[in-house]
């Protein structure tokens, strides 16, 4: 959230409406939890009417010995393609702040002779 807020911030933002927020397998966060922590941590702040939406990125290993990247299980870190478990991991442990959607209070002219 103070990503958010120093985001919000620098731009002059009204609010903030919108975060994204991608979350690995094993990164470690319960995304249930961040979805419930979120707003006692937004509390007070811009961002505290913005909508959490969560996207669960796959975990990805890229193979030592054939050098393929493929999907793999939080259990299971072995390459697709030769079975050996000599892998690296690419993806699955980030917590990425992905997009932030702001409100910059700006309102639209009223055209001449128009009646809202």
């Amino acid at each position: 959230m103070e990503q958010v807020a120093a985001i919000a911030t620098q731009r002059r933002a009204t609010a903030v409406t919108d975060v994204h927020v991608g979350v690995g397998p094993l990164s470690g966060v319960e995304p249930g939890l961040m979805i419930n922590a979120v707003p006692i941590a937004s509390a007070g702040s811009l961002a505290r009417a913005a909508t959490l939406h969560l996207r669960e990125t796959p975990i990805r290993v890229q193979c030592n010995t054939c050098g393929t990247e493929s999907q793999a299980t939080a259990n299971r870190l072995v390459c697709a393609a030769c079975q050996d478990w000599r892998t690296m991991l690419v993806s699955g442990d980030e917590l990425l702040l992905e997009r932030v959607e702001l409100d910059m209070g700006k309102k639209l002219p009223r055209e001449e002779g128009s009646h809202v």
